[in-house]
């Protein structure tokens, strides 16, 4: 029996060091957890709307926005505790911006500088481009496409790499039109681009509105462009005016029209039919026209361009209305230049006052519409569970007035508030 206890004794040590040893680990293990528990959900943030505009057409009422990282988790109904409280403010998708050229400025002398830096270190313009940035994404615009300059690219990185601040950039990084060359080093071009880490293919296939916007590459040139990109599977967006120029490229299948002022209803119904996007531009014309002393004299901003883009103005009225008669997809782009960087969302108002679009309409033009003509309608342009947290908030509703997009109170990009100013 001495024996037997002595073994029975020993046996209860053993579990007793046992305990011991382990209970400490439990401890640890159970204090990770709860970190960890702790953490997670400090890292979510719920943010409180009355209305929604969900970016596809639809109006939400008295919802919560869950998002974690940079993600959407859900929106819906819900009780948890507001990290930000938006009601009695309009909440829309992070608004997109399909045709910018985000490092156009003016410099200190005030005059506009388009392509030509004159007297300024790289630096110094590298600067002016990322204040562009940052002017534009506290306006709203959380993403741009940039139809583009080299200085795009660096821009573009840094940004992506959250060294500086700014809306997400698609660039194309360079120009393409009748002078680069012939189909086969138009082609080379596009190969080029894309292995420089173009997002897009920009081509001119016809002139400037200031220089009477005729075609002006060949239907040929314009060709290899639009089918080149499409085999490196890029998008390539098309400067046409005339309706020869664009009915080349919406042949050639290219992917967005931009500017359209001569286009005639054939071309309107082939761009429907072909699944073709459009974007009218109304604010570049009038930046032009409000800012034209600094303007003037540099390359084709002569008298007579500025003529011309005055009488430009109603004619993207008209073909904005007959577009929409035709049913043609149309996205939002500024075609800002120098005085329009983070004046973006004025379009918006233009399109609503003077081309006779609703407000649904536009805002839907400048989020999943937007969103899809770049191919990220997956990703971007609608409030929704999967999709990045791009939001913006604007006081007001911009349904019975659209200029409440001018009042913006909230940014955010990508689950990180950028603007609060409630």
């Amino acid at each position: 029996m001495t024996e037997r206890r002595s073994f029975t004794q020993r046996r209860k040590g053993a579990k007793s060091a046992k305990v011991a040893f382990f209970a400490p680990l439990r401890l640890c293990v159970k204090f990770v957890f709860g970190l960890f528990l702790a953490l997670t959900a400090s890292a979510q943030t719920v943010i409180k709307a009355s209305t929604v505009l969900d970016g596809k057409g639809a109006t939400l009422k008295n919802v919560q926005i869950v998002v974690e990282g940079s993600t959407i988790t859900k929106v819906g109904a819900g009780s948890a505790k507001a990290t930000y409280d938006l009601t009695g403010l309009t909440v829309m998708p992070g608004w997109i911006d399909t045709h910018v050229h985000i490092g156009a400025h003016f410099g200190a002398d005030g005059r506009a500088t388009m392509g030509s830096t004159r007297n300024e270190t790289p630096g110094e313009t590298a600067l002016y481009g990322a204040g562009n940035a940052y002017q534009t994404l506290l306006a709203g615009f959380t993403t741009v496409q940039s139809l583009g300059a080299p200085s795009d690219k660096p821009l573009r990185d840094l940004i992506n790499a959250g060294v500086i601040p700014g809306p997400r950039i698609l660039t194309s990084i360079r120009q393409i039109n009748e002078n680069t060359g012939d189909p086969e080093k138009l082609r080379a071009f596009v190969r080029q681009a894309g292995t420089e880490g173009a997002d897009v293919i920009k081509l001119f296939a016809t002139k400037s509105i200031r220089d009477g916007g005729a075609q002006s590459m060949t239907d040929a040139q314009i060709a290899a462009t639009c089918a080149e990109a499409k085999a490196q599977k890029l998008r390539s967006v098309v400067h046409a005016h005339a309706s020869e120029g664009a009915k080349a490229a919406i042949l050639a299948g290219c992917t967005t029209i931009e500017h359209g002022a001569f286009l005639n209803d054939e071309v309107l119904q082939l761009m429907a039919d072909r699944g073709v996007y459009f974007d009218p531009n109304f604010l570049v014309l009038h930046n032009y026209l409000d800012n034209k002393p600094k303007f003037l004299g540099t390359g084709n901003y002569t008298e007579e361009g500025f003529a011309h883009m005055g009488k430009a103005v109603p004619l993207m009225s008209d073909v904005l209305r007959r577009a929409m008669k035709h049913k043609v997809k149309i996205v939002l782009g500024t075609d800002a230049v120098a005085g329009a960087h983070g004046r973006n969302f004025e379009e918006m108002i233009y399109r609503v006052r003077d081309g006779g679009q609703s407000a649904m309409d536009a805002i839907v033009s400048a989020t999943s519409l937007a969103a899809e003509s770049l191919g990220l309608e997956k990703k971007l342009g609608t409030v929704a569970p999967g999709l990045e947290a791009d939001l913006v908030a604007v006081a007001g509703d911009p349904l019975k007035d659209i200029t409440a997009v001018r009042r913006v109170v909230f940014v955010m990009k990508g689950g990180k508030v950028v603007r609060n100013a409630r």
